[in-house]
């Protein structure tokens, strides 16, 4: 019933009512420009939410491989830096940016900074934990590097704890691809 709530909720701000999904989201990219989540429609996504100063930061490694090897094959790695957990992404886009391709070499898409939880939850959160709760069904995210697979046809298939490394997770991403 909560999960319902918030999907009426978070519709009705968005759409006056009408039905949403992934694809009708709007996201900031690294360098402040609009993007619409339907750039990714036929693409399986994994969207995660990042940090630079974390114990889990060696995780852009990870994903940076799985960008690497499943990309052309449809594969889309989206990174949404948050600074919700213990002030671990303090930097400004721009450095988060610059970190990430030096220390890592992220070639996946970067997004603006966002919040994952409390009153200014983006709606991609919203959405993402209305439809894929966590452990004994919380919805709250309890850290960074938490990670969601979206299918082709944009429906949350998985939602994984920070502790699964993207290397843990391939399998269930190549059988969508």
């Amino acid at each position: 019933m909560k999960k319902l709530l918030m999907l009426l909720l978070l519709m009705t701000q968005l759409f006056g009512g009408e039905a949403m999904n992934i694809y009708d989201i709007e996201v900031k990219n690294i360098d402040g420009q609009s993007v619409k989540l339907d750039k990714y429609k036929g693409r399986v996504m994994l969207i995660v939410n990042v940090a630079s100063h974390c114990g889990y930061t060696g995780q852009y490694e990870g994903l940076q491989k799985l960008h690497e090897k499943y990309n052309e094959k449809g594969l889309s790695v989206l990174g949404f830096p948050c600074n919700q957990f213990l002030s671990q992404e303090p930097g400004t886009e721009e450095e988060i940016k610059n970190f990430c391709m030096s220390k890592f070499g992220v070639a996946f898409d970067m997004f603006a900074k966002i919040d994952v939880n409390g009153a200014n939850t983006h709606p991609l959160y919203t959405y993402l934990k209305a439809n894929a709760s966590g452990l004994m069904g919380s919805e709250i995210i309890k850290w960074n590097f938490t990670k969601f697979l979206v299918d082709r046809e944009g429906k949350v298939i998985g939602r994984y704890a920070p502790s699964r490394t993207p290397a843990q997770i391939e399998a269930d991403i190549a059988k969508l691809l």
